[in-house]
Formats: C-alpha cells, sequence, structure tokens
C-alpha cells in the first residue's frame, strides 16, 4: 500500500502509511500530547501513528523533531514553508507532506475499502458529482474519502467550513470545486484501503 500511495503522489509529496499498533501513543511528542483533548486509547494510537509518520516525513525534509500541535480546527500546525495532511481509519494511518511551491496545500484521507452505508452516502453524494469508471460497489466511498481530502486542502487556504453539499468532485477528470470557488486536483487508489490525496497547485490559488 505505501508503494501505491508513493507512486500516485505528485513530485515532492512524500507520503507514508502504517497498521496502528498497539502503544502508537507512545509516538505522540509531550507538546503533542498536551495538545490533543481525545483521551479515548483508540483515538491517542491513530494520533500517536500518524505522527510518527509525519515526524518521519519532516524529518526528510529537514524538521527533525518537529512537534505537530493540533490546532483549534482539529488540523496540525505545520512548519512554515511545508504543507501537510493527516488521516486514519480504524486500523491505518496515512501521511503527505510537501514543501510549500507548486503545490500549495495538501490533504489526505484513508477508509476501508466497503461500500458506504446507504444513510451515509445519501448525505455524501449530490447530483453534481461524478464517479466515472470508479468500482459501483465502492464508488460512494472513495466520493466519501475525496470530500474529506478536498476539504483539508481547501480549509488552510479559505477558512470556510465546508459540508458534503459545498464540495462538487469528478472522479473520472480528477477535480474538485469548492462553493467558494476553490479548485483542487485529486487522485486516489484502492490498495487495499481507499486513499485519496487532494491538492491545490499554485494555479488554483
Amino acid at each position: 500500500m505505501a508503494r501505491a500511495i508513493a507512486a500516485m503522489a505528485p513530485a515532492g509529496v512524500r507520503t507514508g502509511c502504517r497498521l496502528i499498533r498497539e502503544g502508537d501513543e507512545a509516538y505522540l511528542l509531550p507538546a503533542e500530547a498536551g495538545s490533543i483533548p481525545a483521551r479515548q486509547p483508540a483515538m491517542r494510537r491513530a494520533s500517536g501513528a500518524a505522527r510518527l509518520l509525519a515526524h518521519r516525513l519532516l524529518a526528510d525534509a529537514g524538521f527533525d523533531g518537529f512537534a505537530l500541535l493540533r490546532t483549534a480546527s482539529g488540523a496540525p500546525a505545520w512548519p512554515d514553508g511545508i504543507t501537510g495532511s493527516l488521516a486514519h481509519d480504524d486500523d491505518m494511518a496515512v501521511a503527505a507532506v510537501a514543501p510549500v511551491g507548486q503545490i500549495v496545500s495538501l490533504g489526505i484521507d484513508v477508509e476501508p475499502a466497503l461500500p458506504l452505508p446507504d444513510e451515509i452516502s445519501a448525505l455524501v453524494a449530490m447530483p453534481a458529482d461524478r464517479t466515472g469508471t470508479a468500482d459501483r460497489q465502492l464508488a460512494g466511498r472513495i466520493l466519501f474519502a475525496a470530500k474529506e481530502a478536498v476539504y483539508k486542502a481547501a480549509y488552510p487556504l479559505d477558512r470556510q467550513v465546508l459540508g458534503y453539499e459545498d464540495i462538487a468532485v469528478n472522479l473520472e477528470t480528477g477535480h474538485a470545486t469548492t462553493s467558494t470557488g476553490r479548485e483542487v486536483s485529486l487522485i486516489y487508489c484502492v490498495a487495499p484501503r481507499v486513499v485519496v490525496l487532494a491538492f491545490v497547485d499554485d494555479d488554483g490559488v
């Protein structure tokens, strides 16, 4: 799965994935642990797993030991000059980072490769969405992950809270548009989980 995510990422974007393990909460740096209000062990394990990935990716970019504090919006505070995103489901954590340049903002999401429940699909899928040739069983799940990733990429730029109805996704062309007019590119893979990487390049700013 790590190879599949890395292969789909644009040039300059570093990615990683990790199965969440018992004890991963220990990878939270002290300042990170203090900034994360969740007390449930499973949530702290997932946060630790995702931040372990981010620590490694940031170290490769010259930011060894950087503490990714949780902001009021829930997103991590990345170093100056870096854009990034974290995500996890119940079992897997993923991360993506890149220097700000051609790419100005990133979003990532991971979901199990299972059909999206009908009641959630009814909230997520909108008439403007296009799923193209995506697997019919997984199209709803991919669409859900795409909108989550697009929101993460758009929010740091526009500071606007978006609902599913505010994001129109076209999986066939690999693009999404928000109600604020933000254009976001997206790529996805199913290997063996659904992972969507969304990004805004300097043409979309």
